[in-house]
């Protein structure tokens, strides 16, 4: 089946109670982002929620890239 829609698909399929509670708002360096804790202790990038496009070319701060916990 394929389904096309604009919608992310979070909405039409909902992570798990456990996943949502991993993930958390921080701000790094002045771009806020979504992050997940990880087993190494460190906090993985999800999604950025800055409106400046410039962010989104930031290398370190793009989905899968790894933050150091402070």
């Amino acid at each position: 089946m394929i389904m096309y829609t604009m919608m992310p698909d979070e909405l039409i399929f909902p992570i798990g109670q456990e996943t949502f509670e991993k993930q958390q708002v921080i701000d790094y360096n002045g771009i806020p982002l979504l992050v997940a804790k990880n087993e190494m202790h460190e906090y993985e990038v999800v999604r950025v929620l800055s409106t400046d496009p410039s962010h989104y070319l930031h290398g370190p701060v793009q989905p899968g890239a790894k933050i150091p916990l402070i």
